[in-house]
């Protein structure tokens, strides 16, 4: 357990130095660019500001506009400034030197905090695959015979990832239900969303090498979470023979804060069974105290549509880990920059109400969920906001909270 702060935060405070997530913000004092800060409390602390003051090594990188150079400074940059954080905001004696650099968190504008390098979105749910499967091939098996043998992905467009609040346009494109005689055009009647948990890596890699498995951590820098706007209609007609395309490149939502990976170490858990054993490349060739045996994440997810909640999540029963997915992504030779962002796919549980997204709660919507207004969703309407949040066990306890990633959807343009 941290000890306690002279900031006097509660211990149960889900934003406690136990968490300290990363974000950039502007304030109204701001005269110059957006800066890195992370978050205590109700508090936010300019990073680039208090890192030339005490001139730490990596006082440049954070007086960056985004995370993208203190991304690529890599794990011992990490591990160094989350340690020198913690000691200053726990000593009593750094208070007078910390004190001039904090500033309320409701003074601050959020900003995207990292220029996305590169998005990849993986299908690493068994049980989201396994419903998607049910849905759109009742008479066959869920699953491809591909999905237990590898982590199935498509890359995105990293131009169209937002940030938390940023209104989202409903698309247009070519629909064809499957008693058409032909294509239409027009807004997607099917809009939907994708409760995901995101990953910010660093340490960026040259073309043509790969990361093994065991060695991903270090390039793992933290967790934000992810909204992966679908357009069912849209994706349902283009997606054969390429996958996805139109239908899920027109917005992707992350919320603010990225919560370090060091964040998350006591939420740790055993990955599920994975049965047939995955090939070598995917599977550590030794475990030790530095790299540790393959292991999930115990995060719960709540996904609230207008304020009522419609799903709870759970990312502990995720088939493929973190690490699994990038080992994965780089074992061609495709290069890792800093910036890039991973993406997990739908978290699904076994449960009905454990469903990350409105096209398994809904089952494509033939089931229309029930709202507590008396109205009813197969799909989202214009006007819906929906939020995804999600919590964490903490040291000693103390929970912690990931930052929300929130957006309302806008009618499509006329014209």
């Amino acid at each position: 357990m941290t000890d306690p702060s002279w900031l006097d935060l509660a211990p149960d405070d889900p934003y406690g130095v136990h968490h300290l997530p990363y974000g950039v913000v502007s304030t109204s004092a701001d005269t110059g660019p957006p800066h890195v800060v992370v978050r205590a409390g109700d508090l936010v602390l300019d990073l680039g500001a208090l890192a030339r003051q005490e001139r730490l090594r990596w006082a440049e990188a954070l007086s960056e506009p985004t995370l993208n150079a203190f991304l690529g400074a890599g794990p011992e940059a990490w591990a160094s400034t989350r340690d020198w954080l913690q000691e200053l905001l726990t000593d009593p004696a750094a208070a007078d030197r910390v004190r001039p650099h904090l500033n309320p968190l409701d003074q601050a504008v959020p900003h995207l905090p990292l220029r996305v390098a590169d998005y990849v979105d993986f299908y690493a749910s068994e049980h989201h695959a396994s419903n998607v499967g049910r849905i759109f091939r009742p008479d066959g098996e869920p699953l491809t015979p591909n999905w237990k043998h590898l982590p199935i992905g498509y890359h995105g467009r990293s131009s169209t990832v937002v940030v938390s609040g940023t209104d989202v346009v409903r698309p247009r494109g070519q629909r064809k239900a499957p008693a058409d005689p032909a294509p239409s055009f027009g807004p997607s009647t099917k809009l939907d969303i994708e409760a995901e948990v995101g990953f910010v890596i660093g340490a960026a890699t040259p073309l043509g090498s790969s990361v093994p498995v065991a060695e991903a951590g270090d390039h793992l820098f933290g967790v934000t979470l992810v909204n992966d706007w679908s357009a069912r209609d849209i994706q349902a007609w283009e997606y054969v023979p390429l996958g996805p395309f139109l239908g899920k490149s027109f917005a992707t939502s992350v919320a603010a804060w990225i919560t370090p990976m060091a964040a998350l170490a006591h939420a740790r858990v055993p990955l599920p069974e994975q049965d047939p054993r995955p090939l070598d490349y995917l599977l550590p060739a030794a475990c030790t105290d530095t790299h540790p045996p393959l292991q999930g994440l115990d995060l719960t997810l709540e996904v609230r549509l207008n304020g009522s909640v419609i799903a709870r999540p759970p990312y502990r029963t995720m088939y493929w880990s973190p690490e699994q997915l990038l080992a994965h992504l780089t074992v061609n030779g495709a290069a890792l920059s800093d910036g890039d962002l991973i993406a997990s796919g739908t978290v699904s549980g076994p449960e009905r109400d454990q469903r990350g997204s409105l096209l398994e709660l809904t089952w494509n919507g033939t089931e229309p969920l029930a709202l507590p207004d008396g109205s009813s969703r197969g799909f989202l309407e214009d006007g819906d906001v929906v939020t995804i949040a999600a919590t964490a066990p903490g040291p000693g306890g103390a929970p912690i909270a990931l930052a929300e990633v929130s957006g309302r959807v806008r009618p499509a343009p006329e014209s």
